[in-house]
């Protein structure tokens, strides 16, 4: 589990097709005397555990799911990765509840500056986007956001320039492909009222039913 704070950025290396799988090496700035194989670490907002390390040097082992579900296919030696460890109970969860598995791949679409912040807007698959709600949660190759709006083609979020400096989205342009987690909890709700979603919708029976009024 993770908060979708970052915790720095690294590059990626390599990564070596193994079938329908890969193995994706990425050269990251982390305490290495902290880190031990078989740790999860989240690169671009994936859930990703170590497999070897050798300096500032980490491998990865990367599913066929995860290749095809993520960006990791379409970056290129030198990319700049989200890096973030994951999250010790006990500590604060600055962010939201992140659990490094993605949904869907969005593009970036525009950015436009507003104040002191970016408004940046991202276009997505209506399957995902009907899990985003306004003032909710998403998470963006990692990083912890909040949805300004959402319509049925496209979101977007606010950047601080913290943010923008210190993540990927510094390097994002028109066209940008990136890994989408929708919130968790949206996607319990979606899924437990999906049988009592028939021509009468949701109506207060159903809600007195389980518990919600």
């Amino acid at each position: 589990m993770f908060t979708g704070l970052i915790e720095t950025t690294g590059r990626m290396l390599a990564l070596h097709r193994r079938g329908e799988g890969a193995m994706l090496e990425v050269s990251a700035p982390l305490p290495v005397k902290e880190i031990a194989v078989g740790d999860s670490i989240a690169v671009n907002g994936v859930c990703l555990t170590v497999v070897g390390m050798q300096g500032t040097r980490f491998k990865f082992d990367v599913s066929p799911e995860t290749v095809e579900r993520t960006t990791f296919g379409l970056l290129q030696p030198g990319s700049a990765v989200n890096l973030e460890r994951a999250l010790k109970f006990g500590s604060r969860l600055d962010g939201h509840l992140v659990t490094g598995h993605i949904d869907c791949v969005g593009r970036f679409e525009s950015r436009v500056a507003r104040g002191n912040s970016v408004v940046i807007r991202f276009s997505a698959s209506q399957e995902y986007l009907r899990l985003l709600v306004e003032k909710g949660s998403v998470a963006l190759d990692g990083i912890s956001l909040t949805v300004n709006s959402v319509t049925d083609s496209d979101f977007s979020v606010s950047i601080i320039p913290h943010t923008l400096s210190h993540t990927t989205l510094a390097e994002a342009v028109t066209g940008t492909a990136v890994n989408i987690e929708t919130d968790i909890i949206g996607k319990y709700v979606a899924r437990f009222v999906a049988p009592h979603t028939g021509s009468r919708g949701i109506g207060l029976d159903m809600l007195i039913k389980n518990g919600f009024v």
